[in-house]
């Protein structure tokens, strides 16, 4: 009791406000929390079943749906031994598409096509890897096809502001491309930057 006989006593208005406050903010941790696991769930499992979907399109030749309703295939598999990465890519890079895993970009040469290929994905998810790769890391790009697989050596990276700057590739040039957006720590989504890795043809 403190001194003088008296004890505090809090307003109720006051500690309905601090009960409001505090299940607030339990409610929004819990919220960013199971949202961050829906998005990492819903990533692992589209990688499944586009692996499976990958397989058939292999053994079959013919590109096929990895789930009813699905508007993309799979397109080609990316491979970095170094980091362990095995990813499939998607054709098509709408933010629908990208949603379940990296995608080819349109307009960009496909797979064992002649110029650059262009993959695209989501920073927080299945590019996060892209800011650990080394210069003179191994990319490994398989195609939907039997062909064989067609091996790249990362030469660089930088970042760079889509307002000002698009990326073009020459007609000459050879290559795989990989971009997302940037900062990777950024809380909010989306922006105005991007991040490129950048690889040529592998010399055998």
């Amino acid at each position: 009791m403190p001194a003088g006989g008296y004890t505090a006593v809090v307003p109720k208005s006051s500690a309905n406000r601090l009960a409001w406050v505090l299940a607030t903010l339990i409610v929004a941790g819990l919220w960013q929390s199971g949202h961050g696991i829906y998005l990492h769930g819903k990533a692992w499992l589209a990688q499944h079943l586009l692996r499976l979907a990958w397989s058939r399109s292999r053994a079959g030749g013919e590109p096929v749906a990895p789930w009813p309703g699905a508007d993309t295939y799979p397109l080609a598999r990316l491979l970095v031994p170094r980091l362990g990465i095995d990813q499939i890519v998607l054709a098509g890079a709408s933010g629908r598409t990208m949603a379940f895993g990296p995608a080819l970009v349109d307009n960009s040469a496909p797979p064992g096509g002649t110029g650059v290929i262009v993959v695209s994905g989501h920073r927080d998810t299945h590019f996060r890897f892209l800011r650990d790769l080394h210069k003179g890391d191994e990319l490994i790009l398989g195609r939907g096809t039997r062909g064989p697989l067609l091996r790249f050596r990362v030469i660089g990276a930088e970042h760079f502001d889509s307002r000002r700057h698009q990326l073009a590739a020459s007609p000459a040039q050879r290559g795989l491309w990989l971009v997302t957006c940037y900062p990777f720590a950024a809380l909010a989504p989306g922006g105005p930057w991007r991040y490129v890795v950048y690889a040529v043809p592998a010399v055998e």
